[in-house]
C-alpha cells in the first residue's frame, strides 16, 4: 500500500516509518523537521501542499501522526494547534476523500480523556478509563485540538465513508516528564506501565494493526497502552493501597525495585483500559510491567527508552 505518514521525523515517526516498510508498504514522509524517513519538508496545516502530495503520489492510505502535543504548550500559541491540529487534520480528511487516500490512522491521545478533577486524583477510588469514559472535558489546547480532530475524523466517515481509526495512545515519549519531579527518570516510566505508558515500539505496531483493520472497522476510537495488572474491582485499593496491590501481584517486585533504588507508586489515580483494541482488532502490546520486572530480574537492559536529553527535530535550531 502506498501511505502517507505525517509527523515521520517524530519520535513515533522514526519507529513507525520502518515498521511500514517492513510489512510492505510504500511509505512518503512528511514532516516540518527533516529526518531519516522524511520525504517531503512542510505542514499538515499547508492545504495546498497536501492537496499536491495526495494528487500525485494517489496514495492508498494516510496515517496522521504529526502534531504539536502538550510540551509544545509552553513553546507555541493556542492558534499553532488549531492550525497544525484540527486545520490540518481537516486538510488531510478532505485531500484523503477527494483522492480516495483511504483508510485513514489518526494518532490521538488519552490526554484528552483527563479532566482537571481526574488530573487532580481528587476521586476516593482509582478512575478506570475506556472509550466510553465522559463527559470528555480536556484540560489544556493540545486536548482540546486533538478531540476536535476525533470529531472531524468521525464526520468524515459518517459523511464520506472514509474508514477511519483514532488511536487514543498513551504515554510513550522518552524524555522526563515535564510535570512529576518524583520519582524520576527511569523509576517514573517503569510506574507507569502499571497504568498509563507504552513501548514506543508497540505504538508504532498498533498503527500497523489499525491500518490493516480500518476497512473493516470502519470508525472507532481506540485507548493503546500496555495492558494494567488489575481489574474495576481494584479500583479502591490502587487509590489507598496500591503498593501492597503491587505485591501481591509481583511478590518479587518491592526487592526488585528497591535494589535498583526505586519507588512503587503508594496511590495509583488512573488506568487505562485498552481491552477494546485487544478485542477487535487482536492488538496487545508486547512490553508490559510484567516485562519491566523481567529485565530488572535478569540483569538485562530496561524494555523501553529514556532519554533525558531528547529533543524533537522541529525544536533543533529554533
Amino acid at each position: 500500500m502506498r501511505v502517507l505518514l505525517t509527523g515521520s521525523s517524530g519520535w513515533l515517526g522514526r519507529f513507525l516509518a520502518p515498521a511500514l516498510a517492513r510489512a510492505g508498504h510504500a511509505v512518503t514522509g512528511l514532516d516540518i523537521a527533516p529526518g531519516a524517513h522524511t520525504d517531503v519538508i512542510g505542514s499538515v496545516a499547508d492545504a495546498g501542499l497536501v492537496e499536491q502530495l495526495l494528487a500525485e503520489h494517489r496514495f492508498e492510505g494516510v496515517i496522521h501522526a504529526g502534531a504539536l502535543h502538550k510540551p509544545d504548550i509552553v513553546r507555541y500559541p493556542a492558534q499553532a494547534f488549531i492550525d497544525v491540529n484540527v486545520s490540518g487534520t481537516l486538510n488531510l480528511l478532505e485531500a484523503a476523500v477527494r483522492h480516495g487516500a483511504g483508510p485513514f490512522v489518526f494518532t490521538s491521545t488519552t490526554s484528552l480523556m483527563i479532566t482537571q478533577a481526574i488530573r487532580d486524583e481528587v476521586a476516593a477510588q482509582a478512575v478506570w478509563l475506556d472509550e466510553t469514559s465522559g463527559p470528555l472535558k480536556p484540560r489544556n489546547i493540545y486536548g482540546v485540538t486533538k478531540r476536535a480532530a476525533e470529531e472531524l475524523c468521525r464526520l468524515w466517515h459518517d459523511l464520506h465513508g472514509l474508514p477511519v481509526v483514532a488511536l487514543r495512545v498513551s504515554r510513550f515519549f522518552p524524555e522526563d516528564d515535564d510535570t512529576h519531579e518524583a520519582p524520576s527518570g527511569e523509576n517514573l516510566k517503569a510506574n507507569e506501565f502499571l497504568n498509563r505508558r507504552l513501548t514506543v515500539e508497540d505504538c508504532a505496531a498498533a498503527h500497523l494493526a489499525a491500518l490493516d483493520a480500518a476497512p473493516r472497522i470502519g470508525w472507532s476510537t481506540y485507548v493503546v497502552s500496555a495492558s494494567p495488572p488489575f481489574t474495576r474491582a481494584d479500583a479502591a485499593r490502587l487509590k489507598h493501597d496500591a503498593v501492597a496491590l503491587i505485591a501481591e501481584r509481583f511478590p518479587d517486585a518491592p526487592a526488585l525495585y528497591a535494589a535498583r533504588g526505586w519507588v512503587l507508586p503508594d496511590s495509583i489515580g488512573r488506568v487505562y483500559d485498552p481491552s477494546a483494541i485487544e478485542r477487535d482488532l487482536g492488538f496487545r502490546c508486547e512490553t508490559d510491567f510484567a516485562a519491566v520486572l523481567a529485565a530488572l530480574r535478569e540483569g538485562e537492559p530496561l524494555p523501553f527508552t529514556h532519554d533525558p536529553g531528547y529533543v524533537p527535530p522541529k525544536e533543533l535550531g529554533r
